[in-house]
């Protein structure tokens, strides 16, 4: 008798259906599907590197249990962008040197995606708290701030990302 469930998941606007043990976390369901792009960090919640958006709301994917995610919609970083059509968060890593090693960079887009959703004219501050549960060795975090920034400036059509 399999221990296994299948769950079907909305990823990027496909259909996945996922045959995953009840304890299998969403990150290692969706890795184990080929969804590399979301990274695996510390496995505890405290690092971001996994995030995405879960009914568009940010979740670590380390912590999430796959099923918890049955009949719902996932967006990973190439669910916002790819290159060619990158979405004006990516153009602006881009553009300011965010994006480092990139290990940490799809989490921070997802974050500051459901920042800007929610404060499309954010301060600093605003974007140091929201990032805050994200965490960078490459940066210092003061181009990831800028990128967000020019991002949103961007987003309210106050000028072009990249």
């Amino acid at each position: 008798m399999s221990n296994e469930k299948v769950v079907t998941v909305t990823v990027n606007g496909s259909t996945v259906k996922l045959a995953t043990p009840a304890h299998r976390t969403l990150l290692e369901a969706l890795r184990h599907e080929g969804f590399v792009e979301i990274k695996c960090g510390c496995e505890k919640g405290d690092c971001g590197a996994c995030a995405v958006l879960l009914d568009g709301e940010p979740v670590d994917s380390c912590l999430t249990l796959a099923w918890h995610a049955d009949g719902r919609e996932v967006t990973t970083i190439k669910g916002i962008g790819q290159p060619g059509n990158a979405d004006p968060l990516q153009k602006a890593f881009i553009e300011t040197g965010a994006a480092q090693c990139g290990y940490c960079t799809p989490g921070m887009i997802i974050a500051a995606r459901s920042l800007l959703k929610d404060n499309p004219d954010p301060s600093l501050a605003d974007v140091k708290r929201g990032l805050s549960g994200n965490l960078c060795r490459c940066t210092g975090y003061t181009r990831i701030f800028e990128a967000v920034q020019l991002a949103a400036r961007e987003l309210r059509g106050e000028g072009e990302a990249a």
